[in-house]
Order: structure tokens, then C-alpha cells, then sequence
């Protein structure tokens, strides 16, 4: 019984048959605009690895314009590391430490149709401010071209230092306005949910579709067997258990591939399930090359666009499958 107090009804797999449809059109006269503008709210001087990676996964994953809202003393050592990414200084109390509201006021300047609010930030209460209040919809950029236009608050992927920051708040779900995917690992599942999660397939089902019908939000549970769990009850699990993906930035780069999807329309739970094959599909050819061990997070950027032509290919001509095999 879940605790919502009914029985839960079965987790669907996360296969091609499920997210072919997801897969966003792309437009013969499209150009950047039309392809969702994607801002990225990450880094600190120890990690401007964690930004770059999930400003690069958005780029991979079609998404026409990415910038990286990062703190303004970290700008300098950010610009033209990727040409293609943009960036924004966001006033600071200290160094690599931003300024919550003067960095919202910021963060309302650039036009964006998608968020990923987390990647490498450092932790601290001004951290948590700004969180919190970007969560609860701060921060909404006016429409191009229509100025004071009324708008919503994007959608938004919260990831990593962010999810710290949720954790330490005390019933944080009541204050949030915007609609979010939050893609924690067990550790930080553990911590947003009160307590440790094993590995036991299905009470990482029950546990994922409990906190997000509780909390509001999509939740994708990662690691071997991702889950992907809906407000309204809907739960998909993935088959793909790869020890190559074992390594830092992978999950940064999820956090980029899932926020582009976003910026391009899909709604919160289609885009974590396409984000998450998309991202798995692309680690399990890696692991057909290379093996069990020495994959990068970078090694998955120039896959993952592979995957969805392919992925998009077969939706419109029924071509063969593609996937991972489960071990």
C-alpha cells in the first residue's frame, strides 16, 4: 500500500515504445528561437566542471540558445570554455557566493523557456535562499518582444547542490509555484525524504511515487534502474544498470539533456522519461566501446544527439529498435 493509502497501480518500462512520441518536432524553417532558450544556474570555483556539463548536455539535446547563470566573479574563468554557451554574472556577497535576490533580479533579465537550477553551486544559506525563492517562481523573464506581458515561471530541472537546499527547508513543497523535475541519486533522495532508500526495485517505485505525489513534482530516482515518478501517480522504470556511468558529471549531464527537453515544450514527466533513455541509451554504447570503467560524463555529449536522431528515425519509419540490453 502506498501512503497515499491505495494500491499502487504497476511501474511501466521506460522503453522506445513509451518515449518515441516524446521526441519534439523539429521544424524545416525552425531557427534558435524556436527551439526553447535554456538558462542553466550553476558553478562554483570548485566545480565549474558540474555547469559546463549540463550547459553542454542542453546544447546536445537541441536546445537553440543555453546560458550559464553563474556567480560573477566565476564568469571570467567560464567564458569560451564551450564558444556556444553564454553566461550571466550573478551579483555576489562574496566570491562564488551569489546574492539571492540581486541574482533573481538577474536571472528575470534573460529570456529563458526552461531552468536547470543546481549543477555545482555552493552550499550555503544564501545558496538555499536562492533556491527557495526560484523555486516558488521567482525570477520569470518577460516575454520576447512584450514587455509586461503576464507569464508563468518556466519549468525547471533541480538537481545536485540545489536538492541540499530543499532538503535543509522544512516542507519546502509549500512554497513551490513552478512546475520541477528533481533528479536526485538515493544519497539525496535519502535526505529529501527523510530516509534511506535501498536498493530493492520496488520500494525505490514506491518511495519515488510517493514523494512525488507528496512534493508536486516529477521525481527521477537515479541510478541502476532509474525511476521516473508523476504527481498524478504514473511511474516508469528504466531496464539499464550500467557500472560505466559510475563516475562524476554524469548525473550534471542528465540534468542539461532533461532541462533542454523542457525548454523545447516537453512536458515535465515526458521529458524525464526521454531524458532519462536518451541519457541511458547513450551510456550503454559508450559501455559497448569502452567497457565497464573509463567512460566520462563528456563522452556522453556527442552520443546523446545520435540516440535521438535514431530515436526519431524509427518513430516516423518503424526502422529497427535500439536500446540497451538488460544485464
Amino acid at each position: 500500500m502506498s501512503r497515499a493509502g491505495h494500491r499502487s497501480p504497476t511501474a511501466i518500462r521506460l522503453d522506445q515504445s513509451l518515449v518515441a512520441p516524446f521526441v519534439p518536432e523539429r521544424p524545416a524553417d525552425g531557427h534558435k528561437g524556436t527551439f526553447g532558450s535554456v538558462l542553466v544556474v550553476a558553478g562554483s570555483l570548485d566545480w565549474t566542471g558540474a555547469a559546463l556539463l549540463a550547459g553542454s548536455a542542453a546544447l546536445r539535446t537541441g536546445a537553440g540558445l543555453v546560458t550559464l547563470a553563474v556567480p560573477a566573479s566565476l564568469q571570467p574563468l567560464i567564458v569560451g570554455r564551450v564558444p556556444e554557451l553564454m553566461t550571466l554574472g550573478l551579483p555576489e556577497t562574496e566570491p562564488w557566493l551569489v546574492e539571492p535576490a540581486a541574482a533573481v533580479a538577474a536571472i528575470a533579465t534573460c529570456q529563458h523557456t526552461a531552468m536547470v537550477v543546481g549543477p555545482g553551486l555552493r552550499p550555503g544559506p544564501m545558496t538555499t535562499e536562492l533556491v527557495l525563492r526560484l523555486v516558488a517562481g521567482h525570477g520569470v523573464s518577460e516575454r520576447l518582444g512584450q514587455p509586461g506581458a503576464e507569464t508563468v515561471p518556466a519549468p525547471a530541472v533541480v538537481d545536485a547542490t540545489a536538492l541540499g537546499a530543499l532538503a535543509d527547508t522544512e516542507e519546502w513543497w509549500e512554497r513551490r509555484v513552478r512546475l520541477c523535475v528533481l533528479t536526485p541519486h538515493p544519497g539525496e533522495f535519502g535526505r529529501l525524504d527523510g530516509s534511506p532508500v535501498g536498493p530493492d526495485a520496488a520500494e525505490r517505485v514506491e518511495r519515488a511515487r510517493s514523494a512525488a505525489a507528496r512534493w508536486g513534482v516529477v521525481v527521477v530516482l537515479k541510478g541502476a534502474r532509474t525511476v521516473v515518478a508523476a504527481p498524478d501517480g504514473r511511474v516508469a522504470t528504466s531496464s539499464s544498470a550500467n557500472p560505466a556511468m559510475g563516475t562524476g558529471g554524469t548525473g550534471d549531464v542528465l540534468s542539461g539533456v532533461i532541462g533542454s527537453l523542457l525548454g523545447q515544450g516537453v512536458p515535465t514527466w515526458e521529458a524525464a522519461c526521454l531524458g532519462v533513455y536518451l541519457h541511458a541509451v547513450a551510456g550503454e554504447h559508450i559501455r559497448e566501446r569502452l567497457g565497464d570503467a573509463g567512460l566520462m560524463a563528456s563522452d556522453l555529449l556527442p552520443e546523446i544527439p545520435r540516440v535521438r536522431r535514431e530515436l526519431a528515425r524509427q518513430r516516423s519509419s518503424g526502422e529497427r529498435r535500439i536500446g540497451f540490453t538488460p544485464r
